[in-house]
């Protein structure tokens, strides 16, 4: 296997080669075809696809001219005013190398910026309209100030389904030369969560491993436990056998490494896969917030989930 991040090595470069956001793709493909574009705000949570879209429009948009013509910054590394007035407005008053009459500046991890920086950007947006279009990229719109979000087409990502991850496995299983089973794919799905970045680093982690990637490799390579052993501890404190649902959810948490905050996020998404009423699971839900809340704060993560343990108990008495 070649030393090459996934990540980089299987980055599209074309429209058709991106998975998911079809409509979002349709849209700015028709921005790109017509030789002229607005500004665009991507936003949505991680590995999506924000910034392979990105550099495939300015890869359509400029051919191999594409580096010379886009500047490509990480806001969460560089946030200050000083670079939206140096490297930015430097970079948007010159002209572009080729037909087309516009730059590109990709703005990564925008919602980073601080507030100042964002206003020196709505200037330099509105004065180098002609000369360059800027694409911004956040995990949250509501950080973005209003004048700049007005500026911009908005575009909403949302996680990758199951359809849409299915066919980065089989191409990056098949490319690399791996067996993987139909166990071990779902495994995949369910820990990336809708992010193709994670997804391809687990893989690649597996892959340095063994050639045959199965769900017990995945599960132990994410530092995550199988979601029906997360179940057998709610199963068990559900039952009022509390010192045994203790023993197995200490026992998860030595194996496999787990954080309190790891182990309270995967409890709540078994907690709907329980044999309760509808009424008690909300209230389990609940105190999911209440636990996560109180660890995030500073409480002691064992003291917590035993107390989460002792409450699930309390709801099955009721």
């Amino acid at each position: 296997m070649e030393s090459t991040i996934w990540t980089e090595k299987y980055r599209p470069s074309t429209f058709a080669e991106i998975r998911g956001q079809q409509e979002i793709i349709e849209k700015v493909e028709a921005f790109v075809k017509s030789g002229n574009m607005p500004h665009l705000l991507f936003s949505g949570p991680a590995g999506v696809g924000k910034t392979t879209l990105s550099l495939v429009i300015a890869k359509q948009l400029f051919g191999e001219n594409w580096r010379e013509n886009t500047l490509e910054l990480n806001a969460s590394d560089e946030r200050g005013i000083d670079v939206v007035r140096v490297k930015v407005k430097d970079f948007a008053r010159t002209k572009a190398i080729g037909n087309v009459p516009f730059k590109l500046i990709y703005l990564d991890e925008s919602d980073a910026l601080t507030k100042e920086a964002q206003q020196a950007l709505r200037r330099t947006m509105e004065n180098y309209t002609k000369t360059c279009r800027f694409i911004l990229s956040c995990n949250y719109s509501s950080k973005i100030i209003d004048p700049i979000q007005s500026r911009c087409a908005v575009f909403r990502f949302k996680p990758l389904s199951e359809t849409e991850i299915m066919p980065v496995i089989d191409n990056i299983a098949k490319q690399e030369n791996i067996k993987i089973t139909l166990e071990a794919k779902k495994a995949l799905y369910e820990i990336c969560d809708g992010d193709c970045r994670r997804l391809e680093n687990i893989m690649q982690s597996c892959a340095v491993l063994k050639k045959e990637i199965d769900a017990e490799l995945v599960y132990s390579m994410a530092s995550v436990a199988k979601p029906k052993e997360v179940k057998e501890v709610l199963e068990l404190a559900l039952k009022g056998n509390f010192l045994e649902s203790r023993k197995k959810l200490l026992n998860l948490m030595l194996d496999y490494g787990l954080s309190g905050l790891d182990v309270i996020k995967q409890i709540q998404k078994e907690i709907w896969n329980l044999t309760a009423a509808d009424r008690q699971k909300v209230e389990l839900v609940d105190q999911c917030g209440e636990v996560e809340f109180r660890m995030v704060e500073g409480s002691d993560e064992y003291l917590q989930l035993e107390s989460f343990l002792a409450f699930v108990m309390m709801v099955a008495k009721k």
